[in-house]
């Protein structure tokens, strides 16, 4: 199979095309994720899904003062550094007993 000049440059064009419409959607979706110094910011969507946790439960983390949280323009957000290092301090590690007997 073999293809001329015009059609490859033709196909390439599209290509090239398809790419930049890729990287505008990308440029988009990275605008509309919060920063703060460079750290991202989640939402309470976000925290949710990540943590398979209620919203209530997530009331109660921040009522209690376990998750520190941000409030821009009415809208609660987390570092994402706040959020790792909750899910540091949450995790139960299970050592396994000995029974000896004496």
């Amino acid at each position: 199979m073999n293809i001329d000049r015009m059609e490859f440059i033709s196909w390439m064009e599209r290509i090239i095309e398809r790419f930049d419409l890729l990287s505008a959607h990308i440029s988009e979706l990275e605008k509309k994720r919060g920063s703060v110094d460079g750290e991202e910011l989640l939402d309470n969507q976000d925290i949710l899904q990540m943590l398979k946790i209620s919203g209530r439960s997530l009331q109660r983390y921040r009522s209690i003062g376990r998750l520190p949280y941000y409030t821009i323009s009415g809208k609660i957000y987390y570092k994402l550094s706040d959020v790792h290092q909750f899910i540091r301090e949450s995790i139960n590690v299970r050592m396994p007993k000995t029974y000896a007997k004496e």
